[in-house]
């Protein structure tokens, strides 16, 4: 792309503007992917804005930090927020033509406190795939996506939108409610872009100090364990985990008795069917799962997933 693309990035704040903005491309029949984003960019954001560049000739990528996928006792307040640096990353790229800088109080006009039973307003849920997993820890967190992704979707009117593997449930909820409420738009997902040690890219790892983040491929390395046990053939669910399991105790342990200042708990590990998201209790021969897991480091909860014979 040419730097004429980095001198036109076009930085839009209110829904008016950016339709007025939007229109042109209609026009023009020029198609329009688009990158939904709470900010604190990093490389795995970075990987999905260019992709969204290879498909459509018009690149738009939000930035939003939502507050109705933050539960009451969530870090919503202390969510890093790290607006100059990301726009920054942004025109380096050279090939983003607008950024949707939305205000909470246009996204929701009735307001949104953290509280569900003080909300008000239009809200949406995706049925039979939000409970589980990510959702039995955080009852609100895709009620709260699936309402500010429509809500996105319906201004942005893009083509292609583009969401990371990292967190998998979010790609199979953005999916169904795609399908479900019939929007024109192709879903791509992008792979999950690691450290060098394998930890999965995250704006959350921000508040994780450098001996944290040693051991918190605790997961990444479960993860990895498990997968290689269904390479190897093993399809027994309670031995796959248990070799999971095995390895964030040993790590927990280790962090225990070097007495760092702060605790490995896990929160979960899933050998899940890729479209129910439910538990397998045997995976068949020729089906695939997603492998998945979360765990807090100190006071920070961090998520994988690895694809075992499946696509989001």
């Amino acid at each position: 792309m040419s730097s004429q693309k980095e001198q036109s990035i076009k930085i839009l704040e209110t829904i008016p503007s950016f339709r007025s903005w939007r229109q042109q491309f209609i026009k023009q029949d020029k198609q329009v992917a688009f990158v939904p984003t709470m900010g604190s960019l990093h490389e795995g954001h970075l990987n999905l804005v260019k992709q969204a560049s290879e498909h459509c000739p018009i690149v738009v990528v939000s930035i939003f930090v939502n507050p109705a996928q933050f539960g009451p006792n969530e870090d919503l307040d202390k969510y890093p927020r790290t607006l100059s640096h990301d726009l920054e990353l942004l025109r380096s790229l050279n090939c983003v033509d607008s950024v949707f800088l939305p205000k909470v109080k246009d996204i929701y006009p009735s307001g949104i406190p953290l509280e569900i039973e003080k909300q008000k307003g239009t809200f949406i849920e995706v049925k039979g795939i939000s409970h589980q997993l990510e959702g039995t820890t955080r009852p609100l967190f895709f009620r709260g996506v699936s309402t500010v992704v429509a809500k996105l979707f319906n201004i942005v009117q893009p083509n292609h939108t583009f969401f990371g593997q990292k967190d998998a449930q979010q790609c199979a909820v953005i999916r169904a409610l795609i399908s479900d409420l019939h929007f024109p738009i192709e879903m791509h997902v992008g792979a999950t872009k690691r450290e060098h040690n394998g930890l999965a890219m995250s704006s959350r790892n921000q508040y994780l100090t450098p001996e944290m983040r040693n051991y918190a491929t605790a997961l990444y390395n479960a993860l990895t364990t498990i997968k290689n046990g269904l390479g190897k053939g093993e399809r027994n669910r309670e031995i796959l985990l248990s070799k999971g399991y095995e390895i964030i105790e040993e790590a927990t342990k280790t962090v225990k008795e070097k007495n760092l200042g702060f605790e490995l708990k896990l929160d979960y590990l899933s050998v899940a069917d890729p479209t129910t998201l439910e538990e397998l209790q045997e995976i068949e021969e020729g089906k695939g799962a997603i492998i998945s897991g979360a765990l807090f480091v100190g006071t920070t909860r961090i998520i994988d997933n690895l694809l075992f014979n499946c696509t989001l």
